[in-house]
């Protein structure tokens, strides 16, 4: 089946409420339901010194879609439980895993693992569905556009309003993400996760921020959970500094630039974020990411063991404005880099968000094969 009728299928098959055979494949999408736990009192601490956005008059802390959520796993028809999986992290301001799903797909047949389906703090299914109804933010973007001119759509304007109003949002969702990932990899590997045996074997397949989330955890290494974790990263992995967010699918240019000032002016020179909570093991992994200099040593060192482990792997594209390869060759180091990394440029017009267009004015046969040549790549390495 060509991609752009598989993705069609796919798309119309998600939902997150049942478990669905593939009829046409030896897999089935079976969900699953996440509890936050690990890391909640803590989160719910500092998400109560940041105030409500204009937008929604209910406060971060008392989300309870971002606290209990549904997600996906492709796993084997039929299994009762298995030993492999593959972790995959989504892109910002992501609200549906439809361009996602013939990934998992083809990840899931090529390699023989389950791949889950995880979302972000604050996106996907983990937000309110009154972020995203025109009729209660059409006055929002509106008033936006006026403000903040270039860039504000209503795409945007949920995560843009947010991250504008308080910046310190970026970082609190990633680390309430951080947690997450570190609860589940923990269930996964005890053997207390209903789909995994004791000792699976995790490794992860991220794109755009879900690359530098996934960064993070692997410099972070809670618990020594991922010590043995391998990372492909696909459109991903630059340095907080080098990434370019304004756009009208991702945030808009006033958030883009509160968001930059912060993170590497006020955020990096604050030892105590919040009251009661410090530049802990997960803050200075976080920063570390940020810039070039900051504790480049002990970013290098990690990569420098990651690339003679043979942990991770990246490919960039040329054409790539949100996230540059000279951002990840830094964020490798320019001496380990080229053992780990790839640039490469499809032979079509793509962007960032779209590297695999599915309109007609892109050869369907073309774009097919740069699907499975990327693929195939990544699950090779993650197998």
């Amino acid at each position: 089946m060509r991609f752009i009728e598989r993705f069609d299928k796919l798309k119309s098959l998600f939902t997150y409420e049942l478990k669905v055979e593939l009829d046409d494949m030896s897999l089935e999408m079976r969900p699953f339901f996440f509890n936050q736990r690990m890391g909640d009192k803590e989160i719910k601490q500092i998400q109560q010194f940041i105030p409500p956005a204009r937008f929604c008059s209910v406060p971060d802390d008392q989300v309870e879609e971002n606290k209990r959520f549904a997600y996906q796993v492709f796993v084997p028809k039929g299994a009762e439980r298995v030993d492999k999986a593959i972790l995959l992290l989504h892109g910002l301001n992501e609200r549906k895993w439809e361009k996602y799903l013939p990934w998992a797909e083809h990840l899931a047949l090529s390699t023989n693992r389950a791949v889950i389906l995880f979302p972000i703090a604050f996106h996907m299914n983990r937000t309110p569905a009154s972020w995203y109804n025109p009729r209660i933010l059409l006055p929002y973007v509106d008033s936006r556009k006026e403000k903040f001119a270039h860039n504000s759509t209503f795409a945007n304007l949920a995560l843009s309003s947010r991250l504008s109003e308080n910046p310190i949002r970026f970082y609190v969702s990633g680390r309430e993400s951080l947690f997450n990932l570190w609860q589940l990899i923990k269930e996964i590997k005890n053997g207390s996760h209903p789909l995994f045996m004791e000792n699976t074997s995790v490794n992860i397949f991220a794109y755009s921020i879900g690359a530098f989330l996934s960064q993070v955890l692997l410099l972070a290494d809670p618990e020594r959970l991922t010590s043995d974790c391998r990372l492909f990263m696909f459109c991903g992995g630059s340095l907080f500094d080098r990434m370019n967010g304004n756009s009208r699918d991702i945030m808009d240019q006033e958030s883009f630039h509160r968001l930059h000032n912060y993170f590497l002016n006020d955020f990096v020179d604050n030892k105590k974020i919040f009251p009661d909570e410090g530049e802990d093991f997960m803050t200075r992994s976080f920063k570390s990411m940020l810039s070039f200099s900051i504790y480049r040593e002990h970013r290098e060192a990690f990569f420098s063991e990651a690339r003679n482990r043979n942990r991770i792997r990246a490919i960039t594209l040329k054409k790539d404005t949100v996230i540059p390869t000279i951002g990840v060759e830094e964020a490798f180091g320019k001496v380990y880099a080229p053992d780990m990394l790839e640039e490469w440029d499809f032979p079509y017009e793509y962007s960032h968000q779209t590297p695999f267009p599915l309109h007609n004015r892109v050869s369907p046969e073309i774009v097919q094969q740069c699907f499975y040549n990327l693929f195939n790549k990544a699950a090779a390495f993650l197998r």
